[in-house]
């Protein structure tokens, strides 16, 4: 796991090279490097977290020995092994046990077309200087970053937007037109950044730079609706359960090389239970297991992780943090995600990634098991729904019946339950609930169901000037069932812009490296094919993961309702946190021509005295504010 970072300079510029490579250290603490082509102009630099091959021969910017192909590259290609013989056998010689030198290889070999062969997480350039064009590519689900900038004759890339901060010819212009998604969905969606001709590569493609013509082309070699659209499988259930079986079982032993210590992060649900349990069981492996608890029982699954880490057998190390150890993250939250980014479970996510780095460089997480198998709550709830939705005089009824009942009586009546069976975020959820039978179409539904704010809120709270229409389009030209729909969606917008990004920078903070055995291709290849049906069966999502975890762990076990990595925002906002509200939100620091200051300070006066209000608005208020002062100030 490494940082990656290059431009096209005519002169040589070791000086920004090595500035734009060291606010990115904690992503390669091991080596360091640069390279300089005078014929070319091109920069690469490299920060090297040593996982495979820790000799120098793993040393990058990695060059061929005809020195006209170099590569500068970040992550793992796990089946590089299989794909050394391949070119060994067409007369390649290595000098490394290395991923990398078979990267450069297999494109010396077979052009861009060697992407088909890995199977992996990646973010790499190779300049080929036969044809004189630089090569930028990211792995098919986007596990690993890659952003660009291109303006006038700059062309610049890294890892991590911070970088280009370091660059003479960066601009810093804000892109206002993406800020309505950002305060609606609490991110900002590949391609786009926060900053005006920057970008983030989109997952499974890559892009051409000319150097000859200083033109770029972007070029899909992998899009997961593809996959949607072929035939079903005609086969039992018995038989697809086999085959996923499968190939759960090769993705986990590819992600078990290493020439360093591997862990797993145990939360205790369904996917992280069967990585562990796989593992554990039948692979023989002896596993470092890892998970953090609340004192508060309404976030709290460590007692319950624990329980099957007991089970299994594995080397399980829990921490019971103190709210002090995340809110004194809060700070640094803005640092290490470089753009306004309002997921609030990226703070114990950090804090897993420091407990796991303790013991152990790799770590893996069951990340991509809700949008591949179906696990997400709101898939289930609009899918109940669509019946209700599609007819009008069910659709009216029902949203007299919501509007009779407001967040706070929502709230008061969770409070009344037993606390094992109170709700977390209930008030943020009954809104959503009521936004969503506002929409025109059930794929406005889906974008209801999937926002952090009211999409009516953001539209009064940017001013005319900064207001422009969200731009991801949910209309669905394939005909895909709502389900499948949402889940390709999902798996291309939400989990790549918001999942991914939170656990790339938690655990590259501590430098950490992440892999996800539940984003090998060939899972979501396969189950795009599976029929709806078997994904969610007998009113139960994640149908299929589960009868295969059933057979490593008692039913009973792993049976429970999903809390997830919550944290109690509403009370921090209003208590813990008030302070840097107060001090960010203040009328004078807020900019007039993007904001309605009105509709702001009306926002706080409700939110703090208990009455209406969102506690999501406020956060991605104040992330956003916090991200402007400290890289626009």
């Amino acid at each position: 796991m490494c940082g990656i970072v290059g431009f096209v300079q005519p002169s040589q510029d070791i000086s920004t090279i090595s500035k734009m490579l060291e606010v990115q250290k904690y992503r390669g603490p091991d080596d360091t490097g640069h390279y300089h082509d005078s014929q070319t102009g091109v920069h690469f630099g490299h920060n090297r977290l040593s996982i495979q091959d820790l000799s120098a021969h793993g040393h990058q910017p990695f060059i061929s020995p005809c020195q006209n192909y170099i590569l500068t590259f970040n992550g793992e290609v796990y089946n590089f092994q299989t794909i050394r013989q391949e070119l060994e056998a067409l007369g390649y010689c290595f000098i490394s046990n290395s991923d990398t030198e078979v990267i450069l290889y297999a494109y010396m070999a077979w052009g861009i077309g060697c992407l088909e062969k890995f199977i992996g997480m990646f973010a790499f350039s190779i300049l080929d200087k036969i044809t004189n064009q630089l090569f930028l590519v990211r792995d098919r689900a986007g596990v690993k970053p890659l952003y660009y900038y291109h303006h006038h004759e700059t062309f610049l890339f890294a890892s991590e937007l911070k970088s280009f901060h370091q660059h003479p010819n960066f601009s810093k212009s804000i892109n206002r037109t993406v800020l309505p998604y950002y305060f609606q969905f609490g991110y900002i969606p590949a391609p786009h950044t926060i900053f005006a001709d920057c970008y983030k590569l989109q997952p499974g493609h890559y892009l051409i730079y000319d150097l000859t013509t200083q033109t770029t082309s972007l070029h899909p070699y992998w899009d997961v609706k593809d996959f949607y659209r072929q035939p079903l499988w005609n086969k039992s259930e018995a038989e697809i359960l086999q085959d996923i079986e499968a190939i759960l079982e090769d993705s986990l032993n590819l992600r078990m090389i290493a020439d360093v210590p591997v862990g797993i992060f145990l939360s205790g649900g369904y996917d992280s239970s069967l990585v562990s349990a796989m593992l554990q069981k039948k692979l023989g492996k002896t596993i470092n297991t890892f998970t953090i608890g609340f004192k508060d029982q309404r976030y709290n699954e460590a007692e319950h992780a624990k329980s099957i880490a007991e089970y299994l057998g594995t080397h399980h190390t829990e921490y019971y943090m103190e709210e002090s150890d995340m809110l004194s993250r809060v700070n640094e939250l803005p640092y290490y995600y470089d753009e306004p980014f309002g997921d609030a479970s990226a703070l114990p996510t950090i804090v897993v990634s420091q407990l796991a780095r303790q013991k152990v460089t790799v770590a893996l997480s069951a990340d991509g098991g809700d949008e591949a198998f179906c696990g997400y709550s709101k898939y289930f709830f609009l899918n109940k729904f669509a019946p209700i939705f599609a007819s009008p005089l069910k659709r009216k009824m029902m949203q007299t019946g919501l509007n009779l009942l407001n967040e706070k009586q929502i709230g008061r009546l969770n409070r009344t339950l037993p606390a094992a069976k109170q709700q977390t975020n209930i008030e943020h959820k009954f809104k959503k609930f009521k936004q969503t039978f506002r929409a025109s179409s059930l794929e406005e539904m889906f974008q209801y169901g999937s926002s952090q704010s009211d999409p009516e809120f953001v539209t009064q709270l940017l001013s005319p000037s900064a207001s422009h229409p969200a731009y991801w389009q949910f209309d669905n030209p394939d005909g895909f069932s709502l389900l499948n729909y949402m889940m390709a969606v999902d798996y291309q917008t939400f989990m790549n812009d918001d999942v991914l990004t939170k656990v790339d920078r938690a655990t590259m903070s501590v430098s950490l490296e992440g892999r996800e055995p539940l984003l090998d291709h060939r899972i979501i290849e396969y189950l795009a094919r599976v029929p709806i049906e078997l994904k969610y069966k007998n009113n139960q999502g994640k149908y299929l993961l589960r009868k295969i975890l059933y057979q490593y762990l008692p039913q009973e076990m792993v049976d429970k309702p999903k809390s997830g990595f919550n944290v109690p925002l509403d009370r921090w906002l209003r208590h813990e946190l008030r302070s840097l509200v107060e001090y960010y939100l203040d009328k004078e620091r807020l900019d007039p021509t993007l904001f309605d200051i009105e509709v702001i300070e009306r926002l706080k006066r409700d939110f703090f005295a208990q009455e209406e209000g969102n506690a999501m608005e406020i956060w991605l208020l104040l992330m956003y504010q916090m991200w402007y002062e400290r890289w626009m100030a």
